[in-house]
């Protein structure tokens, strides 16, 4: 029997309440008396790149109406730890985080502060559905992108030195996945804006061009790849092969077998991190050549042949491979923190990188075992999203 006096502490959006919500904050509430944190309005715009359905005063009224609730307040920090000051005040004996919300930044918090740290499985009360924010957000039913190799290829200033392929692929919004996080958020965001009523009929590839174009209008500095807008558009595995010179690639190469598609979501995890922090430029440093770059493209080749063949092995090799290839050209991706984070999970898993440019955002893991804590993907079949 826990004892009533302990304290218990989550913390969260909690926008559009529904009964998983419900279901979390009761299974919460049984290490004892119950106090929510909710991310303010101004942070969750900061992270998630949208604004809230309900209010930080409406998301705080109903939370507190709830019987397993002794008291909800408002994090008086930003970022994704927006909870810290809140927390050191509260002093909670427990932190209890579902699968979704576990990073290592809130696990190395609380051994930190001696705080038990639980993580919850999404489990929805009695028969009733499994509710997330996701799905319930029919707006947001536009998929992401992940990069599995070759990031980078896509800009010109990089293929230029040598030709090669990005891989990426299109995964349906089991989650939903923080703002600057490598998972092409930015385009998704445009994409959004664009076609509001959800995926647009028509052409594929044909509405990957649209996007990338309304992404990168007339005087836009800073060009999103191509790989951004492929990516989200494709559905399954794709091989986008670039030359010296164009932001679109020649050639499109799609895999959509069932047997591929399953194999890979079965060994593909998700560690997350944190935001890219605000300032962050990982073109500060580069070191583009030749020699470089052609590691890069060869990494990539290498990943698109092991994952047709559905060889772990050669994947983990080449997908390494593929990493460390963007840190020599970008040392920047890589600073001490991440270091200690791929050091935690580099003996759990056979292969390993980051999403996107770095800095933060998710780890992504290869292993023939589920990584605990980790983060399934589910690839989006072709016609499954109108």
């Amino acid at each position: 029997m826990v004892s009533p006096e302990k304290k218990v502490f989550v913390s969260g959006c909690f926008d559009l309440l529904h009964s998983g919500h419900v279901a979390f904050l009761t299974e919460a509430s049984s290490f004892g008396d119950l106090y929510v944190g909710i991310g303010s309005d101004k942070t969750i715009s900061e992270l998630k790149g949208r604004v809230t359905i309900n209010t930080e005063e409406e998301r705080k009224y109903m939370l507190e109406a709830l019987k397993v609730v002794k008291k909800c307040f408002v994090n008086s920090g930003s970022g994704i730890l927006d909870f810290y000051s809140d927390m050191v005040d509260l002093k909670p004996d427990i932190f209890v985080v579902n699968e979704d919300g576990n990073t290592p930044e809130k696990s190395a918090l609380c051994l930190k502060l001696g705080i038990d740290y639980k993580v919850l499985k999404r489990i929805p009360y009695s028969n009733l559905p499994k509710r997330t924010t996701t799905e319930l957000r029919r707006i947001t039913a536009f998929p992401y992108r992940i990069d599995i190799a070759g990031t980078w290829i896509d800009q010109p200033y990089v293929s230029e030195h040598y030709p090669g392929s990005a891989i990426v692929a299109s995964i349906e919004p089991t989650t939903e996945f923080f703002d600057r996080s490598g998972m092409a958020t930015s385009t998704r965001r445009v994409a959004l804006e664009m076609w509001p009523g959800g995926m647009p009929f028509g052409d594929p590839e044909n509405m990957a061009k649209m996007l990338f174009r309304f992404d990168n209008p007339p005087g836009k500095t800073e060009i999103s790849g191509s790989q951004d807008a492929l990516g989200i558009m494709l559905p399954g595995i794709n091989k986008l092969v670039y030359n010296c010179k164009n932001y679109w690639p020649e050639k499109i190469t799609n895999v959509l077998d069932e047997d591929i598609i399953s194999w890979l979501e079965s060994h593909l995890y998700l560690i997350p991190l944190w935001p890219r922090k605000a300032g962050y430029n990982v073109l500060k440093v580069t070191k583009l050549n030749k020699t470089n770059v052609k590691a890069l493209a060869d990494a990539a080749d290498g990943c698109w042949e092991a994952i047709k063949n559905k060889d772990l092995n050669g994947f983990a090799k080449y997908f390494n491979d593929s990493f460390y290839a963007q840190v020599t050209l970008f040392p920047g991706m890589l600073n001490d923190e991440l270091s200690e984070v791929l050091d935690t999970y580099g003996n759990r898993a056979l292969g390993w990188k980051l999403s996107g440019a770095g800095g933060g955002g998710y780890l992504i893991l290869i292993s023939e075992k589920k990584i605990d804590k980790g983060i399934s993907i589910k690839i989006r079949r072709k016609n499954l999203m109108i």
